[in-house]
């Protein structure tokens, strides 16, 4: 089977070794885009958009790094 393009935010959670609760803050803040689907209102996150959000953090990253060297 295929890869879903769309992951539950325990999924998330656990792809990036955080909390649900973290994963829950990230998506609510609009810093990860999430949407909310089904009569229960569960969020999922598109794993295009958990790659774009993985690769932003990796410059964030590498400019703080390279702002503050040791």
């Amino acid at each position: 089977m295929p890869n879903p393009r769309f992951l539950r935010l325990s999924d998330v959670a656990e792809i990036l070794n955080i909390s649900s609760a973290q994963t829950y803050a990230l998506v609510r803040s609009g810093e990860l885009p999430g949407i909310k689907i089904g009569g229960r209102g569960q969020w999922r996150v598109d794993a295009e958009q958990l790659e774009a959000f993985i690769r932003k953090a990796h410059r964030d990253t590498r400019e703080f790094v390279e702002r503050h060297p040791f």
